[in-house]
């Protein structure tokens, strides 16, 4: 049985590490607004971009490009999205259950964050490369992986390209999908840099559009930005889902200590009581017997 000591320096132990979760959930929270903000914000590009991208393909049929090469074969290739760091609860859990599903033997990982990496690693898989991105993500990090996977396809090195990711639905829910890159089927059908799920159905207009210097052109120049932009607003979506999963994660984990401290408390003041009265009865038995 625990001496009143032994309680209060568990109390004490559980009091500091409560001041640290909410330290670290207030941090979460201002971040999370942010990424939540820059995520929301990102939506409306891609929405306009993928307006233009169905356009400029109802002017260009027989139009054909190297990232749209449809090819028979089991090279596949994953880019794993995940965090730097923990604390976010089941987030990158989730994320690296569905990284195991895919064939060990035929896939090859790029990881956007160390815990895929780790995973990768501590799995015994295929990694092909490893990159990191901020708290605030930048295109030209996006732009980085998009142009790796795309050379790893255009080579031939990989015949298909898949972006596992945890989307941010809410604060409260981030769900773990997988969206198709590469080869970019019908362009009418691409949401770039919409996540799978979020795309808006498209709005035609019955305007006729005239494109200079021509529709194979602009649709040359147009793939691969639009790539870029998707994994940008990936990363984004990431990231908000990263603060809000971490956010959530601190507030229970300071709720459960507060929660804890007051147990201690009670199973503290109990034991301290019954020392009292064990006193109490002791000197009472000596007066007694000494008459």
């Amino acid at each position: 049985m625990p001496s009143t000591r032994d309680i209060r320096r568990r109390i004490k132990s559980v009091k500091n590490t409560a001041q640290i979760t909410k330290a670290m959930q207030m941090v979460a929270s201002s971040k999370m607004r942010k990424a939540q903000l820059a995520a929301l914000a990102g939506r409306p590009y891609a929405t306009l971009m993928n307006s233009v991208l169905a356009n400029v393909a109802a002017d260009a049929v027989d139009f054909t490009h190297p990232l749209m090469a449809k090819r028979e074969g089991g090279k596949h290739c994953v880019v794993l999205v995940s965090t730097d760091k923990g604390l976010c609860g089941a987030l990158n859990s989730n994320l690296t259950r569905e990284a195991l599903k895919f064939d060990k033997d035929t896939t090859i990982f790029v990881c956007a964050g160390k815990k895929g990496a780790q995973f990768v690693a501590r799995n015994k898989r295929n990694l092909a490369a490893e990159f990191t991105y901020k708290d605030a993500p930048l295109f030209a990090e996006a732009r980085a992986i998009s142009k790796f996977v795309q050379e790893l396809f255009t080579k031939g090195e990989v015949d298909s390209v898949e972006v596992l990711y945890t989307n941010f639905i809410s604060t409260l829910v981030q769900k773990p999908e997988s969206q198709p890159l590469l080869p970019i089927g019908e362009l009418k059908g691409v949401q770039a840099g919409v996540p799978h799920g979020n795309a808006p159905a498209l709005e035609t207009s019955g305007l006729e559009f005239q494109f200079e210097p021509g529709a194979d052109q602009v649709l040359g120049a147009l793939l691969p930005h639009a790539l870029n932009f998707q994994i940008y607003q990936i990363l984004l979506e990431a990231k908000a889902s990263e603060q809000s999963s971490r956010m959530v994660a601190m507030k229970n984990a300071t709720d459960n200590a507060k929660q804890l401290i007051k147990d201690l408390t009670l199973e503290y003041n109990k034991l301290r009581q019954a020392n009292i009265t064990k006193e109490l009865l002791e000197i009472t038995t000596a007066q007694m017997a000494l008459g």
